[in-house]
C-alpha cells in the first residue's frame, strides 16, 4: 500500500469541523481542476449543504460534492479530477455532484490550466483528499462499533464491519467531521481502481448539446447592458481622436468613450500582453444596436512611435522588449526571418566538434523551414460579464489564468484584490488565447465608467484582428554525413517573432555526438502568445521532417533510423541535459510501428511517421493518406501515446483526436497574414480551416499502460501529426514541404 502525508506544501489540506448537522467538508489547496453538474439518481436531499469554495462535502444523504477550482476549456478535466477523488473515497460515481468554483486564492494554488498540467499537478493532491476523507468515514465507524479501523471497509459509499454493522457515509458524515486529520493516509494500490481507468461520460455533455448555459457569453443579468470595442485596423497604430455626436443619438446606445486599458506604469507580469492600450468603448441596450454604432463610428488613428516594455515573467525573471513602429508586412518578415538566419546566433548548446564534423563533411544536408502567424479563432469570441460599482467587482467569464488576471484587475482598477469576485465558466476555446486577458480588464473599466453591469462582447472579426496570435518562426536544420554515409553531426539554427521555437535539450540532443543548437529573435509590434504545446508546434515538424530526409539519404526505414538515434541517446547519451527519456520514446515509436502495421502498408496508401516529446508526454503518429484526382485524402492516424496513468480513456482519446484533426487543419491552410500592419484575414470566409470532409476517415488512440503518474495530455498529441501529414505526402508526390501552411487557401 501506498502512504502519503496530509500535509503537502503549506495548508494543502485543511478540515473544518464546525459542522451542525450531518456532513462532512474538507478543503485542500492542491485540487486544481474538477467541475460540473451531472444528473444523480433521486436521493433525499440533504439537510444542510455548506456552500464554501475548495471543498469536498459529505452531505447526511451520501452524496458527495466536490468543488473544481480550475476551469474546464474541453479537456474534460471537469469529469475526469472528480473521478480521481471518487476512486480514493470509494464512493458510487452516481453520486458525486461537481460544482465550479469561484477564483480563491486563499484556498487554492495554481488556480488556472495551462501546459497539459492539470491533471499532473492534481494527481496527488486529488488523491489525498479522497483518501483522507475515506479515513475520516472509517475512523468515525470504528469508533462507534468500537472495532480497530483496519477492520472497517468500504465500498460504494457504504462502511462495514463484519455482517454486524453497516453505515453509509452520510450517517457517518457529521461524527468524522469532528476527528483530527490524520498525519498520513493509505492511497489504493493501481490495480484496485475501479472508477480510475475506466471510461465515464463528460458530465456536462447533455448541457453541451442541448445548448444550456455554460460558457461566459451565455451570462445574462437583471439590467446588463452590451458593450463593444473598437481597436486600431492596423498594428503600429494607436487612437488619435474619436467623433462620437451622430453614435450617441442612434437608438439605444447610452454612451461612447475611451479607456487605457493599462496604465503607462503598470509593471506587467507574463500574461499581460495587450496589444492596443487605449480602445473606444460604445455602450447600449442591445448587441444589434451596439454593432451597429460600432459600424457608424469615426475615429482617426495615428502611427505610434517606438517603445519599450518590461515584463517579469514568473514573478521572477524580467525582460525588457522593444516594440518597433511602422506597418509590418508579411514579406518584410519573411525577409528578416531569412536575414536572421543567416547571421550568427547564441549558442544554447554544443555538443562535441560539430564545426569539424560540417568541415570534414561528405555531404552536408540543409534545409529552411517556415511557418506563419496563426489565429487561435476559438469557437466563442472573447466576452465577459462585469459590474463594477462600490469599491467592489463581479466578473463572471472563461478564463485560463484568472489568477493572475485577478491581480491585474486589482491594479487596474484599485480596488483591494478581496473585493474582486471571478466567477468561472466553461471556456468556449482556449489553449493559450483566454491567457491573456485583457479583454476582461476593458469590460472592468466600461463597467466601473457605466456604474452599470455590462457583458462586453467581441465579433470575430475583434478576435482574429486583435494580435495574441501564435508566432511566425523559422528554422534551418544541417546535417553532416561522413564517406560512409553516417551521420556525424547536426545544427540547429532556430527563431521568431518576438520568440524563438528552439528547444536545445529535447531530442535529437544526446543523441548525436556533435550537436549545435543556435537561436534568435526578432521584434515586431504584433503581440504573440501561447498557441497549443507552444513553440513545438511548429518545432517537431520541422525536426521530424528534417529526420526523414536523412533516413532517406542514409537509405534507412524512417522509424529503425529514429530508434537507432534514440538507442544512442539511452546506452551512451552525449551531455547532462537531456529532456527526454530514450526508454519512453522508442516505447511509443515501437508501439506506433506495430499498431498502424507500418512494414505491411498497402499498396495505395502513402504513410508518413513523426514521434515527438513534450509537457512530460511522449506521442508517435503514423498517417496515411492516398491520392483521390492529385488531391489528398487521409484515410488513417494511428497515435500511440504515453502520458502516464490515464483516468478517463474515452476522453483521453477524444482529447487527442480533437488535437490530431486540429494539428492537420493547422499543417495544411492556418495563416494570417499582414499588409501594412493590417491582419488580412477577419473571419472565417478568409481564415481557412479543416471541413469536416478533410478530417482523418480513422483516428486509432493507443496509450502505453505503466503505473508513471499522469503527465500532459492536451498538447502532446498536437506537434507530431504536423510532420507525419508533411512525410506522407512527401511519399505521395515526391516534394518535400519545408513551408506552412502546405496548401494555399
Amino acid at each position: 500500500m501506498s502512504l502519503i502525508k496530509t500535509s503537502h506544501n503549506r495548508r494543502s489540506f485543511l478540515k473544518t469541523s464546525a459542522l451542525t448537522s450531518g456532513g462532512l467538508m474538507l478543503n485542500f489547496c492542491w485540487f486544481t481542476s474538477c467541475q460540473s453538474a451531472h444528473d444523480l439518481d433521486p436521493l433525499v436531499p440533504a439537510k444542510e449543504w455548506f456552500d464554501f469554495n475548495g471543498f469536498l462535502k459529505i452531505g447526511d444523504n451520501g452524496q458527495v460534492t466536490i468543488m473544481s477550482p480550475n476551469p474546464e476549456g474541453g479537456q474534460n478535466i471537469k469529469t475526469s479530477m472528480p473521478m480521481i477523488v471518487a476512486e480514493e473515497l470509494d464512493i458510487d460515481w452516481k453520486d458525486v455532484l461537481i460544482e465550479q468554483a469561484p477564483l480563491n486564492t486563499d484556498l487554492y494554488q495554481r488556480q488556472f490550466i495551462g501546459g497539459s498540467n492539470a491533471i499532473r499537478f492534481g494527481w496527488e493532491g486529488l488523491r489525498m483528499a479522497g483518501a483522507t476523507a475515506r479515513h475520516l468515514l472509517r475512523q468515525a465507524a470504528a469508533d462507534l462499533w468500537n472495532v480497530p479501523i483496519n477492520e472497517v471497509s468500504t465500498q460504494a459509499g457504504v462502511l462495514k464491519h463484519g455482517s454486524d454493522n453497516s453505515a453509509t457515509y452520510g450517517e457517518m458524515a457529521s461524527a468524522a467531521a469532528k476527528l483530527a486529520i490524520p498525519e498520513q493516509v493509505t492511497l489504493k494500490e493501481l490495480n484496485d481502481f475501479s472508477i480510475i481507468g475506466h471510461s465515464k461520460k463528460n458530465v456536462d455533455g447533455l448541457k453541451i448539446v442541448t445548448g444550456q448555459s455554460l460558457f461566459g457569453i451565455d451570462t445574462n443579468k437583471e439590467g446588463m447592458l452590451i458593450a463593444m470595442i473598437v481597436h486600431p485596423p492596423a498594428f503600429g497604430l494607436q487612437l488619435k481622436s474619436v467623433d462620437e455626436t451622430a453614435v450617441k443619438s442612434m437608438p439605444g446606445i447610452r454612451d461612447v468613450f475611451t479607456i487605457k486599458v493599462l496604465n503607462d506604469d503598470f509593471g506587467r507580469m507574463h500574461f499581460d500582453t495587450c496589444t492596443f492600450l487605449e480602445v473606444v468603448a460604445i455602450v447600449g441596450d442591445t448587441t444589434w444596436e451596439v454593432m451597429n454604432a460600432k459600424k457608424a463610428i469615426t475615429v482617426d488613428w495615428e502611427p505610434f512611435a517606438d517603445y519599450t516594455e518590461t515584463r517579469t515573467f514568473w514573478g521572477k525573471e524580467k525582460q525588457t522588449l522593444t516594440i518597433p513602429s511602422g506597418l509590418e508586412n508579411s514579406r518584410d518578415h519573411t525577409n528578416k526571418l531569412a536575414e536572421m538566419s543567416s547571421k550568427k546566433a547564441a549558442i544554447i548548446r554544443q555538443d562535441g566538434d560539430p564545426q569539424t564534423a560540417f568541415k570534414h563533411a561528405t555531404t552536408v544536408i540543409n534545409r529552411t523551414y517556415t511557418a506563419p502567424y496563426l489565429a487561435h479563432n476559438c469557437m466563442e469570441p472573447m466576452n465577459f460579464f462585469a459590474d463594477v460599482r462600490d469599491d467592489k467587482a463581479i466578473l463572471i467569464g472563461g478564463l485560463q489564468k484568472a489568477e493572475l488576471t485577478e491581480q491585474t484587475v486589482s491594479a487596474r482598477l484599485g480596488i483591494p484584490v478581496e473585493n474582486i469576485d471571478i466567477q468561472l465558466t466553461r471556456l468556449g476555446g482556449g489553449y493559450g488565447r483566454r491567457s491573456y486577458a485583457h479583454w476582461v480588464i476593458e469590460a472592468a473599466l466600461i463597467s466601473q465608467k457605466m456604474n452599470a453591469p455590462i457583458k462586453l462582447i467581441y465579433t470575430r472579426e475583434d478576435d482574429m484582428s486583435g494580435g495574441i496570435y501564435r508566432p511566425a518562426y523559422q528554422a534551418t536544420y544541417r546535417a553532416a554525413l561522413d564517406d560512409d554515409n553516417t551521420l556525424t553531426a547536426i545544427h540547429i539554427n532556430a527563431g521568431g517573432n518576438l520568440e524563438s521555437p528552439l528547444y536545445a535539450n529535447r531530442f535529437p540532443a544526446g543523441a548525436i555526438e556533435n550537436y549545435l543548437a543556435e537561436s534568435w529573435t526578432i521584434n515586431s509590434n504584433i503581440t504573440i502568445g501561447s498557441f497549443r504545446a507552444p513553440r513545438s508546434n511548429f518545432i517537431a515538424c520541422a525536426e521530424q521532417s528534417f529526420l526523414d530526409e536523412i533516413a532517406e539519404a542514409v537509405n534507412k526505414d524512417p522509424i529503425d533510423f529514429r530508434l537507432e538515434m534514440i538507442e544512442k541517446a539511452k546506452r551512451n547519451p552525449v551531455g547532462e541535459k537531456n529532456d527526454y527519456d530514450p526508454d519512453r520514446l522508442a516505447g511509443v515509436l515501437n508501439l506506433v510501428r506495430e499498431k498502424s502495421n507500418w512494414d505491411n502498408t498497402p499498396a495505395n496508401l502513402y504513410k508518413g511517421v513523426s514521434v515527438y516529446f513534450c509537457h512530460h508526454s511522449y506521442s508517435a503518429q503514423v498517417l496515411f493518406l492516398k491520392l483521390e484526382n492529385e488531391e489528398p485524402v487521409i484515410e488513417r492516424v494511428c497515435c500511440v501515446v504515453d502520458c502516464g496513468i490515464i483516468v478517463n480513456p474515452d476522453a483521453a482519446a477524444n482529447l487527442a483526436e480533437g488535437a490530431i484533426v486540429d494539428g492537420i487543419g493547422n499543417a495544411l491552410y492556418g495563416e494570417q497574414r499582414f499588409t501594412h500592419g493590417v491582419p488580412e484575414k477577419n473571419n472565417f470566409h478568409q481564415y481557412r480551416m479543416i471541413r469536416m470532409s478533410e478530417a482523418p476517415k480513422n483516428i486509432d488512440v493507443h496509450f502505453v499502460e505503466n503505473n508513471i503518474a499522469p503527465t500532459g495530455l492536451g498538447e502532446p498529441t498536437f506537434p507530431p501529426v504536423f510532420a507525419a501529414l508533411a512525410n506522407a505526402l512527401y511519399q505521395a508526390t515526391g516534394r518535400r514541404l519545408h513551408d506552412q501552411p502546405f496548401v494555399e487557401a
